[in-house]
């Protein structure tokens, strides 16, 4: 057995001595060559080079999949302030160890024309299983996105949050949509990385409600007896209760071309956890809504981001899809104020700039020149000595 092997008990167990609200953030990038932007296969250098020279860096990263790609962990923090001090830093470490080593990086949903053929699986155990198990859908996913930990206390209630939040993941989805372009080509969607990963991926997406821990560890143990997973990993649903760290792990999110929308997506989705977990403790109704419903919004989300409708599932009506953040900031108000939680977006998300660039003129490797010096600039910004 792998880590992360799930023994259900102790899992029950992790969640019933966790801790409200604490966070936890993971961002994903690409690692290129600045001269072309291509992406090039160098995690293990990184990670080498950090071990040593930064023993916070090198605690901090991890790969993901293929060697073109790296994550930056903030690591445990008490709430969401200190989690986004934490990743600061370690982006900040990041950003200098990579161009010491002559490399930039990336943070959109997918890159633009990378050939998924030519990328190589990273040599640890877990990923090895991943490859030999679902082989073309693994080297297919060439992705990368925002996860956010949140901390929940209580096995049926972590599980309660995960049943209400699967309602918000579509409108988190159409909020972070960052993947316009996919193998050289304009896709038509807003989140082709949804696409290739979700949409392909076994366990994957939307799960269904569980509504109590006991039916989620009956549904885990069928997997384990049957030998679909051998670890909890292996089940990859936009959103999951994560055993070791006894959390609710967000993953539904694009990676974002901005450090500012990375934080304001890591802070609605926080907030939205502890929304529903406050909604839970004051006993307000809920819908458990059958998959197929939030699935049209899914699919609404990944063609059309925020330039599209999106489906009040309730009241059966479209509205237009930018007031999801009108919604989600509405409903997690209480929240908000409780954890002095402040939530601000641009105008126009990562797709819609670049798919405006692109309309305005610019080719497909100008547009993302253009997104990786946004990425440059916010997430690594130079220290100006006054």
């Amino acid at each position: 057995m792998g880590a992360d092997a799930l023994d259900l008990e102790t899992a029950r167990a992790a969640f019933e001595d966790s801790t409200d609200f604490t966070v936890g953030i993971e961002e994903e990038f690409a690692l290129l060559d600045p001269s072309t932007l291509d992406l090039v296969p160098r995690f293990e250098e990184l990670r080498d080079a950090a071990a040593g020279c930064d023993p916070v860096l090198a605690e901090s990263i991890a790969g993901e999949l293929i060697s073109s790609e790296i994550e930056i962990r903030s690591g445990r923090g008490e709430d969401f302030h200190t989690a986004v001090a934490a990743q600061r830093d370690r982006r900040r470490r990041l950003f200098a160890l990579a161009a010491e080593r002559g490399l930039a990086l990336g943070a959109t949903g997918t890159h633009p024309w990378a050939d998924y053929r030519q990328q190589h699986i990273i040599e640890t155990e877990h990923y090895r299983r991943v490859e030999e198990g679902l082989k073309y859908v693994a080297w297919r996913n060439n992705a990368f996105s925002l996860h956010v930990h949140v901390g929940i206390r209580g096995a049926d209630r972590v599980i309660g949050v995960c049943d209400r939040m699967r309602p918000a993941l579509p409108l988190l989805l159409a909020i972070s949509s960052s993947s316009p372009f996919l193998d050289g080509r304009d896709s038509g969607l807003h989140s082709a990385r949804t696409q290739i990963f979700t949409k392909s991926f076994p366990r994957c997406g939307v799960p269904d409600a569980y509504g109590s821990w006991d039916a989620f560890a009956d549904y885990f143990g069928f997997l384990i007896q049957t030998r679909s997973i051998v670890e909890y990993t292996q089940v990859w649903w936009s959103i999951r209760p994560h055993p070791a760290f006894g959390t609710v792990e967000v993953r539904i999110c694009d990676a974002q071309p901005t450090a500012p929308e990375s934080e304001a997506l890591a802070a609605l989705i926080v907030a939205c956890v502890a929304q529903a977990a406050r909604d839970i403790d004051e006993a307000v109704p809920s819908d458990d809504l059958p998959r197929r419903m939030i699935e049209e919004n899914m699919w609404r989300a990944v063609r059309h981001g925020l330039d599209g409708e999106l489906l009040d599932l309730s009241q059966r009506v479209a509205y237009p899809a930018p007031e999801a953040i009108e919604r989600l900031l509405a409903w997690t108000s209480p929240a908000r104020s409780e954890l002095g939680l402040q939530i601000a977006f641009p105008d126009h998300n990562g797709s819609q700039r670049q798919r405006r660039l692109l309309d305005g003129g610019l080719s497909l490797e100008e547009v993302f020149a253009t997104t990786v010096a946004e990425t440059r600039e916010t997430y690594a910004p130079v220290e100006v000595n006054k």
